[in-house]
């Protein structure tokens, strides 16, 4: 193994673990609207993995398609950074709209109980986190990582990748699943009501701090 290729594998690691610790987006809210819908911890962390290898996916496809064509690296910046303005004003609005759905919620659930049962039961929620998080990009893997390991070779773009991609997954879940222990410790009970309106704003920050902080 190759110098070049060892510092990569080693940035490959640790961007992939500051990038998603540094970016709420990446498990609050997975974790609130568990806390909200009082899903069991195993659909949270399934849902949590399903959205991080789509996350990550989407980036390597654009990267492969980029090396494939022999595009400049600033092409694929720019798209990359389209998906990324796209992904988070997507990710504001829903989670504004699930505030104020949650709101609406809870004002008139004692009038549509059972009209509420069955929304839950068809519920889409999931799959519009999933479309959110395919949609929003990995910033840093093509230009610092993927383009560099693929001058290596093959093996070192596979390689690179991989790391890169195991260790935003692992950081996403052991995230979720610290916050949510930490959670047990905390007693809000009388807050159960506002679970869906706190939920649809803690993911409106989380957008929010995207696109005013970029984190």
């Amino acid at each position: 193994m190759s110098q070049e290729l060892q510092v990569l594998l080693i940035s490959a690691a640790s961007i992939g673990f500051f990038h998603t610790l540094l970016g709420p987006d990446h498990y609050l809210p997975f974790i609130m609207i568990g806390k909200a819908r009082e899903w069991k911890l195993r659909k949270v962390i399934a849902l949590t993995i399903l959205c991080g290898i789509g996350h990550i996916l989407s980036s390597v496809v654009v990267g492969l398609i980029g090396i494939a064509l022999e595009m400049q690296v600033e092409k694929l910046n720019w798209f990359e950074s389209f998906r990324g303005n796209l992904a988070a004003w997507a990710l504001i609005a829903f989670g504004l709209l699930y505030a104020l759905w949650g709101i609406r919620r809870m004002y008139k659930k004692h009038h549509h109980g059972h009209m509420d049962k069955l929304q839950d039961s068809r519920n889409i929620t999931p799959w519009i986190l999933f479309i959110i998080f395919a949609l929003g990009p990995c910033e840093p893997l093509i230009p610092i990582l993927m383009y560099p390991a693929a001058i290596e070779s093959v093996g070192a773009l596979v390689l690179v990748t991989s790391v890169f991609g195991l260790t935003t997954l692992l950081t996403m879940t052991g995230a979720v699943l610290a916050v949510t222990y930490g959670l047990s410790f905390v007693n809000i009970r009388r807050y159960e009501h506002l679970g869906h309106p706190i939920a649809g704003f803690v993911i409106f920050l989380s957008g929010l701090a995207i696109q005013v902080l970029g984190l």
